[in-house]
């Protein structure tokens, strides 16, 4: 396993729609656990490959208890609504006010070719549309109702604690 460079905002391959993976193999396989490894690294929820310059529909996504490998992800269904702080592993420092389904269902390939289905609830739910955004070009910063300053995050969470 390797540790990919994360790119930021003004690189190109964040604004570009990601093809289809049609070969689930040695090389796929080792992007998924890259993509695992930079993911821990970064302290990050989600990671889309188009973050780290491969223009392909892969993502993966800390559950809490596993990792989960969506390659080719589909939104199926959604309920609720949440309304909560958005941040982005390309755009260190930076947060926003987001409006998102509470439950999300997807329906993905996994590292084999065979589809499943998941279901995310909250912060998963949260990290299934941002990463399946960055898989069509967008970044969360184009769905923010509004921006956050500093001072706005160091009043909702304090000096010493983490976003």
């Amino acid at each position: 396993m390797a540790l990919r460079k994360i790119l930021t905002f003004d690189d190109s391959a964040l604004h570009k729609k990601c093809r289809p993976v049609t070969e689930f193999d040695a090389k796929l396989h080792t992007l998924l656990d890259d993509m695992t490894e930079t993911l821990y690294e970064a302290n990050g929820v989600g990671l889309a490959a188009p973050q780290i310059g491969i223009l392909r529909r892969v993502v993966v996504v800390d559950a809490g208890d596993q990792v989960l490998e969506l390659i080719n992800p589909e939104i199926l269904q959604t309920s609720g609504e949440q309304d909560g702080i958005e941040g982005c592993l390309s755009l260190p420092g930076e947060y926003g006010l987001v409006k998102r389904p509470n439950v999300v269902k997807v329906r993905a390939q996994d590292r084999n070719g065979e589809w499943y289905e998941v279901e995310g609830e909250e912060l998963i739910a949260r990290a299934f549309c941002h990463e399946c955004d960055h898989l069509d070009g967008k970044v969360y910063t184009e769905v923010a109702y509004r921006m956050l300053s500093d001072d706005e995050l160091e009043e909702m969470y304090g000096e010493d604690d983490e976003t």
